[in-house]
C-alpha cells in the first residue's frame, strides 16, 4: 500500500567464498615476514653479546657503550674494574661492555 513511498529493500550477493582466508593471509604474510626481517636478527645480537659479556676476563680490552676503552683489572658477578690508564680504574656494568677488542688494540691508540 505504501510501496510507492518506500523503496523495496532487496538482499544483496554474498561474497566470494575464499575470500577471507585470502583476507587472512596477508597479515600473516606480514608477521612472518616481520620475524625474519626484525625480530631474529635482534634475539640473535643480543645472544651474542650475552655470550660474549660470560667470556670476559682479566686482561681482556674492552670498549663500554659509553666509548671508554681499557683492560679488564677484576671481574665480578655485575661489575668489571676497567684501567683507563695507568693508576685509573673505572667500575662498570658487565652488560655496557658493547666490544671485545683484539690484544694489543689500546697500545697503538
Amino acid at each position: 500500500m505504501l510501496d510507492f513511498f518506500i523503496s523495496p529493500a532487496h538482499a544483496q550477493a554474498g561474497a566470494p567464498p575464499g575470500g577471507g582466508l585470502i583476507s587472512l593471509a596477508l597479515p600473516l604474510l606480514l608477521l612472518v615476514v616481520f620475524y625474519f626481517l626484525m625480530i631474529r636478527p635482534q634475539q640473535k645480537r643480543m645472544k651474542e653479546h650475552r655470550e660474549m659479556v660470560a667470556a670476559l676476563s682479566k686482561g681482556d680490552e674492552v670498549v663500554t657503550n659509553g666509548g671508554l676503552g681499557g683492560t679488564i683489572t677484576k671481574v665480578g658477578d655485575a661489575y668489571l674494574s676497567v684501567r683507563v690508564s695507568e693508576g685509573v680504574e673505572v667500575a662498570v656494568q658487565k652488560t655496557s661492555v658493547a666490544a671485545l677488542l683484539p690484544s694489543g688494540t689500546l697500545k697503538a691508540l
